[in-house]
């Protein structure tokens, strides 16, 4: 499988950042593929077990994708399993460590796609899944410092 990692050290606190990554219509701000999310059956914020609708573009791909929250932990831990027309896609997770100098936040993504979909980029026009979320993981969570910091 697949995994790519990227951390930043972000002066706040824990609790802010966690906050600002689980609030999903606001995702968007600081993802560069990724434009938010709405969450589904009733719910307001994250759980473990909560379930959203996550919205994606990559030039001009849109799609959509279903999405379970796997877990909730307020400045700890948010993580969810992300799957697209019923096959498993992909895990994402934020984790969220106090530093000397604020809060080493570390977003991870792994693949879980079925072997088939990992060799066509026809959906989204990527060839590379790790090194294109490794550059815009990069790219969210140097967005997400700007926000946190002013």
């Amino acid at each position: 499988m697949a995994e790519a990692e990227v951390s930043e050290t972000v002066k706040a606190a824990s609790l802010r950042l966690y906050e600002l990554v689980s609030d999903l219509p606001r995702m968007g701000e600081w993802s560069p593929e990724n434009t938010g999310g709405k969450w589904l059956g009733g719910a307001t914020g994250p759980a473990a077990g909560v379930k959203f609708r996550g919205t994606n573009r990559h030039g001009l791909a849109i799609w959509m994708t279903s999405v379970t929250i796997t877990a909730a932990d307020p400045g700890s831990r948010f993580a969810f399993d992300v799957d697209f027309l019923g096959a498993p896609i992909s895990t994402w997770e934020y984790t969220f460590a106090d530093a000397a100098d604020g809060c080493l936040v570390t977003e991870r993504w792994t693949d879980r796609r079925p072997r088939l979909m990992r060799v066509t980029s026809i959906a989204t026009g990527v060839r590379d899944r790790a090194a294109h979320n490794r550059r815009n993981m990069q790219e969210t969570l140097g967005k997400l410092k700007a926000a946190a910091e002013s």
